[in-house]
């Protein structure tokens, strides 16, 4: 027998199918998942629900994109990145966080010349309402602005509002000022308390520890309150939330994106659906 000749035709049907199940493996391999992109995305603490339900609808549209949130205070959230936090995209409750942000700002706003936001993503995008609630039953029938000014005045009543470096809380300060309430006065006399962000304040008012609250309207719909008063923009201004893309984000275009869809029809439903508004 010629063992080479045996050896060589082995080596061949070897060969043979090796490539074969190397076509084969070819074929049925399936391509390479895509990698998602992860968004991370600062919020003011009072679109906690709203975005909640956009994140759920825009990933199923986009299964590629995995979004996380960042829920607190304005003043928190900026702080937070300013000292570093990594952020794609920031939505504040006020113009004032935002301002501090932005290099083309000039210093009356920005005065540490901060360049953290891009300006050319900037925009407005919502419009939200800053209301007076009560505890269930308005035990001490807190009427209207106007009344808890008066109530305030006479020391029979409590308030609960945000902290000085919060926008609800500087909404609140400005009503205050309005009615020509001393604050300070106010709450040296142990008629005012004090939130760390819309949240809290809400919760003080739902538990009955503050007998009136300044909360926003969509946080009053979503604690199921039935505001007594309703600020106007002489008492307190707009109320408005712009948002913008960071310029450290490292998913700029799936951050613009995103920015983008809330904007949408989509988008504004739901948080129309809660008190907000598009801007007027």
């Amino acid at each position: 027998m010629n063992w080479k000749k045996v050896t060589g035709i082995a080596l061949i049907s070897v060969l043979v199918l090796g490539m074969l199940g190397c076509g084969s493996e070819t074929k049925d391999a399936k391509p390479a998942a895509k990698d998602k992109v992860h968004l991370t995305v600062f919020a003011a603490a009072s679109m906690t629900e709203t975005m909640n339900q956009i994140a759920q609808q825009y990933q199923k549209e986009h299964p590629d994109v995995e979004i996380t949130y960042n829920f607190d205070s304005s003043g928190t959230l900026k702080k937070q990145i300013q000292n570093g936090a990594e952020c794609d995209v920031f939505i504040s409750a006020a113009q004032k966080q935002m301002n501090q942000l932005d290099v083309s700002k000039d210093a009356k706003v920005n005065p540490e010349h901060l360049d953290f936001i891009d300006p050319a993503t900037r925009l407005d995008l919502l419009e939200n309402k800053v209301v007076l609630v009560t505890p269930e039953g308005n035990p001490k029938d807190v009427k209207n602005f106007s009344d808890m000014a008066d109530k305030l005045r006479s020391g029979s009543i409590r308030l609960v509002m945000g902290n000085s470096d919060v926008p609800v809380g500087q909404y609140t300060q400005k009503i205050l000022k309005f009615f020509g309430l001393d604050e300070q006065a106010t709450a040296a006399a142990g008629h005012i308390t004090y939130g760390s962000n819309v949240k809290e304040v809400t919760t003080q008012v739902l538990e009955g520890s503050a007998d009136c609250g300044v909360i926003y309207a969509t946080d009053a719909y979503s604690a199921k309150l039935t505001p007594v008063d309703q600020a106007t923009k002489d008492m307190c201004g707009q109320v408005i939330y712009p948002a913008a893309v960071l310029k450290s984000s490292k998913n700029q275009e799936a951050a613009k994106a995103f920015l983008q869809y809330l904007q949408s029809d989509p988008a504004m439903k739901i948080f129309e659906n809660v008190g907000f508004s598009r801007i007027s």
